[in-house]
């Protein structure tokens, strides 16, 4: 059964020309214009990469504070013992303890968006790792959330970090913004993320490193982005 297009949807169609590629200037200046939405939709960007992510040489993942946030209050759990859990409240955390977060994972109960362990509590976070992994939850070095210093990390995830990883097909999609941020306030996450993305390229990835990359709204059409102009963004 075919999806049905709203109205709202073929109307903003309507007003791009399908073929046009922007360059990045052009696609922020142009998101704005497609937020018809009753709510604050989400910027996200979407992109293919010339990478084989079965290959472990060429798996690009990690993560970029935003400099303007990404406009979403983040729920943040902290599994940590003692004087590192107190130092993850006072650094904000909404949750944080040891075995009872585990527990209450266990039996379904997540409340949160992103989980930070410290080293020595791994492995008693690995025990619930097949119900966090699917989730995008398993707390990991390399996005900084297994680390003693839980109070960074605590303060990078409330202040508009984005975690990446492609995916087994070459993609990656993140929100990188609100339709209500400005122009200039998308532009400098865009141009921030696209820099994260080409410091991760993988020695191992031969030819042109980005494929496709398009940006879009929530409920939008996507505008194609033209990819040699990113490769320079260093």
């Amino acid at each position: 059964m075919s999806k049905k297009i709203s109205k709202r949807y073929k109307d903003l169609v309507s007003k791009l020309d399908s073929e046009k590629v922007y360059s990045a200037d052009e696609a922020v200046a142009s998101i704005k214009d497609l937020a018809t939405a009753k709510f604050d939709e989400t910027v996200e960007i979407s992109m293919k990469l010339n990478v084989d992510p079965k290959h472990a040489d060429q798996m690009v993942r990690g993560s970029v504070i935003l400099p303007s946030g990404t406009g979403k209050t983040v729920r943040v759990a902290v599994i940590a013992k003692d004087a590192k859990a107190d130092e993850a409240k006072k650094a904000g955390a909404d949750i944080a303890g040891g075995s009872e977060i585990i527990d209450d994972i266990s039996a379904g109960k997540i409340d949160f968006d992103v989980l930070i362990a410290t080293p020595d509590m791994m492995g008693m976070v690995g025990k619930v790792g097949r119900t966090l992994g699917p989730k995008g939850l398993m707390p990991n070095p390399k996005t900084g959330t297994v680390t003693m210093d839980v109070a960074k990390a605590v303060e990078n995830a409330k202040g508009g970090q984005v975690n990446f990883r492609v995916d087994k097909h070459g993609n990656i999609h993140a929100g990188i913004g609100k339709a209500s941020f400005s122009k200039e306030q998308i532009g400098e996450n865009f141009q921030t993320f696209i820099k994260a993305i080409n410091k991760h390229k993988p020695a191992a990835s031969k030819g042109r490193y980005m494929k496709s990359v398009s940006l879009s709204l929530t409920m939008s059409p996507a505008l194609s982005i033209d990819v040699l102009e990113l490769l320079e963004i260093k």
